[in-house]
């Protein structure tokens, strides 16, 4: 996907409502019951698209968000043919976003209490880059410990170990 500003379009009204049918067709065409509301988030310049489904909410989500992330990509790359640039949109489904970065805190903060107590680095596998993404941002603020992600392509870790 190409992040590049000048194929980006701006955000307004019928970009949102754009969004807003788009995910309500796809919706529509998996044979899934949902309300859908698009809103713009101008903290990440992005459109949210949040999507509530009692009855379908885990099938949406799939495993580890897969599904989720895959309605997301449809759904960016539909607009981005409709409108002719990019605009990055952030699926939500049954508030898993939330509950996503208040478990992702709560290992962060287990591995930095115990990387300060054993003096050891500890190391979190099979993350993605938006996991370790949130991880590193939450534990920037941490003085006691850093933060380090290595490897390659799936293979990749996140260290957290003590400051020295």
């Amino acid at each position: 996907m190409n992040d590049n500003k000048a194929d980006s379009v701006k955000i307004d009204k019928k970009v949102i409502k754009s969004i807003q049918e788009t995910s309500e067709e796809i919706l529509k065409l998996l044979g899934v019951n949902a309300s859908v509301d698009v809103n713009e988030d101008k903290l990440n310049d992005a459109v949210v698209v949040n999507i509530e489904s009692p009855d379908e909410t885990g099938l949406l989500i799939g495993a580890k968000g897969e599904n989720l992330l895959a309605i997301q990509s449809v759904i960016g790359m539909i607009t981005r043919q409709k409108l002719g640039g990019w605009v990055r949109v952030m699926v939500n489904i049954g508030n898993w976003r939330e509950k996503q970065e208040e478990y992702l805190k709560s290992l962060a903060e287990q591995a930095a209490s115990r990387a300060k107590e054993t003096g050891d680095a500890q190391t979190l596998y099979n993350l993605n880059a938006t996991q370790r993404r949130i991880i590193h941002l939450y534990l920037s603020e941490n003085k006691d410990v850093e933060t380090e992600s290595m490897g390659e392509g799936g293979d990749r870790f996140l260290i957290v170990r003590p400051k020295s």
